[in-house]
């Protein structure tokens, strides 16, 4: 089924839009949240809860790619049961090494324009991203964005996993200068 016509499904609440979420994007969604909180029975429950969280706002949300929007609902409500789950310690999943990695380019910022500034920030990154090559971009994106293992993203691209671990290295330099030069306190 064609995303459209899941989204008329959301939109028209018929049940069967989160059949047909689950059936096209199930897969894809429970390998986000895998590599998030590395647990077979969180990563589902994470999906079931797009799934909920989806049909809590679809309507009046319509989003223009299904994929991210799911990846994206996916990804939040897994930081978040990693959170919950470690709040008196650290969790043991690829987020953790993807959290230490971004360290060095963006501090925790606890000032009172937080939102405004995360809103700059995004953006700033957004921009960022756009400059780098297509495979430059695709491995940032897979490693921090879908927190995939390093070994997962060579195997991926056909390359080694010291290339991968290069790669990450020069594009957080380059991220943390672009941040400096953008004014961001890195």
């Amino acid at each position: 089924m064609e995303d459209m016509e899941i989204i008329e499904l959301f939109m028209a609440r018929n049940e069967d839009a989160i059949v047909q979420s689950d059936k096209k994007y199930g897969a894809y969604c429970f390998t986000i949240a895998y590599n998030i909180l590395a647990n077979n029975e969180d990563s589902a429950e994470c999906v079931n809860d797009t799934w909920l969280h989806t049909w809590n706002v679809i309507p009046p949300q319509h989003p223009d790619r299904l994929k991210i929007f799911f990846a994206k609902i996916t990804r939040n409500l897994s930081i978040d049961r990693l959170k919950n789950k470690t709040a008196a310690k650290r969790g043991n999943g690829e987020f953790t090494a993807v959290l230490d990695e971004l360290a060095e380019c963006i501090s925790d910022g606890n000032s009172v324009d937080e939102i405004i500034e995360e809103k700059l920030l995004t953006e700033s990154i957004e921009r960022f991203l756009y400059e780098l090559s297509k495979r430059d971009r695709q491995i940032f994106l897979r490693r921090y964005f879908f927190t995939e293992s390093v070994t997962a993203i060579a195997k991926r691209f056909g390359i080694r996993e010291n290339a991968v671990y290069v790669s990450l290295h020069r594009t957080r330099k380059k991220l943390h200068k672009h941040l400096k030069k953008e004014g961001f306190n890195v």
